[in-house]
């Protein structure tokens, strides 16, 4: 019996490189979907920029996105990061118009702001609303 979260992560491991094969794959297929259908980009930018004006980190992360998507050099081997910073800008935008205040706030923080730690889970700055998000989480006895 194992006690233990590892062998099942060796097992597993030869799907992990398959799926960072196919994850390029995706990146490069969004590049070539917007290079076919500029207007992609516009409705996507207009999509994130509804929220403008809300957070400033969501601002200026949504305004250096759209300077990286009017770059075309070398855009094939930025694929990764242009995707998956595309994915932060919605995720933001999503998350400042119809989310909860504390979370959203938690989410700029951490992933779109200019002291943000990246995409390391749990790694927050201060001067968050940390009680109310764990408020949110608790379940209701």
């Amino acid at each position: 019996m194992e006690d233990c979260i590892m062998p099942r992560l060796f097992r597993e491991s030869p799907v992990n490189s398959i799926w960072e094969g196919s994850g390029n794959v995706q990146c490069l297929d969004m590049l070539r979907a917007m290079g076919r259908n500029p207007g992609s980009v516009d409705a996507y930018m207009d999509e994130v920029q509804a929220a403008a004006g809300t957070d400033r980190r969501l601002d200026q992360y949504v305004a250096r996105l759209g300077s990286e998507l009017l770059d075309p050099s070398a855009i094939e081997y930025r694929a990764r990061g242009v995707v998956e910073k595309m994915a932060l800008a919605l995720q933001g935008s999503l998350l400042v118009r119809y989310g909860n205040h504390a979370v959203a706030d938690a989410f700029c923080a951490s992933r779109l702001g200019e002291h943000s730690s990246g995409l390391t889970f749990g790694a927050m700055p201060r001067g968050l609303n940390c009680a109310a998000i764990i408020e949110r989480a608790t379940p209701r006895l």
